[in-house]
């Protein structure tokens, strides 16, 4: 029978470390004693972890608090300049950038035009993007949110072509980023990164098994079981948009990357064509919808025909969550992107009216409530836990 190892002092020491960066980080600037309180150390030991985490310079003085007459308490919080972070949306037109330091505190940000990809390979594109924000040379974590996703087996960007992301289709993406910024690069799809915000601070915060989807231009969704991503064996999990869909050409029909499957039937382009048979305009999937639930709360030929486009666009997005629901059986799914956005509780609904009449499963559908840049917000969730955990735990002996 193997014994338990007893746990060391310099380990029990690490132990104590990242108790009381973690107690400063959720709860702000703490007092020695309060910090004592939480992490139930003595005065002694409080004090002792204080100045050790000063020294590394993870720690920092924070003034003085008053207190009772004649006594006073120092103040620490943890220092924002112990590590900064990156989190990058990649688009074909642009790339945004996002830095903050450990404390989550956003000190830039950047928008770098890329049209049709003149912005150079990838590495050149980061570089000029981080550039643009500020990016500290100690910058610890970088997260990329990309269209496509990365094959573990080969290391290359997947389901997405050149036109998608020119300049990205590299060998070793991952690998030949990190080492041409000199920083931890981590590349993940952007619609997984959507998901990872709404789990942290949206609408699937507390749920273990849900399925999101983003349409707008493109389709994309992403699954979370058990409370993990699901990403597949080649990263594709959630490509929804080449998912071969009742009613729609298939990938044989048209090519491999061509228009076809779930994207054919209710990706922007489409959207737009079929509000327009119903007498609707716009020059985007969202404007248009905008357009068509606002005449439908009107009255008249119009307002009919409006939702009659609604309708229809409710059941082809319908037919397509069928067949992700019969096989997840999510708890929930979330509705976000430019198109369905902007249809609000009026598509909603009809979204979810459409789908509970295909399925045996009944899962609720809910808005997005993310508010911003979800991608962003999604991989700095990412950069930060990674940081954190990193330098947190940089006081464990070797």
């Amino acid at each position: 029978m193997t014994q338990p190892t007893p746990g060391t002092p310099s380990l029990l020491r690490a132990i104590n470390d990242r108790a009381a960066l973690q107690a400063l980080l959720e709860r702000g600037p703490l007092t020695r004693p309060e910090i004592g309180a939480l992490t139930g150390l003595s005065k002694p030991t409080a004090s002792q972890l204080l100045a050790r985490l000063q020294e590394a310079g993870l720690v920092v003085l924070n003034g003085i608090r008053e207190g009772l007459p004649g006594r006073t308490a120092e103040v620490y919080r943890l220092n924002p300049a112990a590590a900064h972070v990156a989190a990058l949306d990649v688009t074909p037109a642009h790339i945004d950038v996002r830095i903050a330091d450990i404390t989550g505190t956003v000190i830039g940000e950047h928008r770098l035009p890329t049209p049709g990809g003149t912005g150079g390979d990838a590495v050149e594109q980061v570089r000029a993007a981080l550039r643009g924000a500020d990016a500290p040379a100690d910058l610890r974590r970088a997260v990329i949110g990309v269209q496509g996703a990365i094959d573990p087996g080969t290391g290359r960007l997947g389901y997405a072509t050149s036109e998608d992301m020119p300049g990205w289709h590299i060998p070793s993406l991952v690998a030949t980023l990190s080492g041409g910024l000199g920083v931890q690069v981590a590349v993940e799809n952007n619609v997984n990164l959507v998901a990872q915000a709404e789990q942290a601070h949206g609408v699937a915060r507390g749920h273990q098994d849900y399925v999101l989807l983003w349409a707008d231009a493109g389709l994309g969704s992403a699954l979370v079981l058990g409370g993990r991503l699901h990403r597949g064996a080649t990263g594709g999990a959630g490509e929804v948009g080449y998912m071969p869909t009742p009613g729609a050409p298939t990938a044989r029909e048209t090519g491999r990357y061509a228009n076809h499957g779930y994207q054919a039937l209710t990706g922007g382009p489409a959207v737009l064509e079929i509000l327009r048979s119903y007498g609707v305009r716009g020059t985007t999937s969202g404007q248009a919808v905008r357009n068509a639930v606002r005449a439908s709360r009107s009255t008249g030929r119009p307002a009919d025909d409006a939702r009659a486009g609604l309708r229809d666009i409710a059941a082809r997005l319908a037919i397509g969550l069928a067949s992700i629901t019969s096989v997840v059986d999510p708890g929930l799914i979330v509705l976000t992107g430019g198109t369905l956005l902007a249809g609000g509780e009026t598509l909603r609904e009809l979204v979810e009216h459409e789908l509970h009449a295909l399925t045996i499963p009944r899962p609720p559908l809910l808005l997005s409530t993310v508010e911003g840049n979800p991608v962003l917000a999604g991989a700095l969730d990412l950069a930060l836990a990674a940081a954190r955990d990193e330098v947190f735990g940089s006081t464990v002996p070797s």
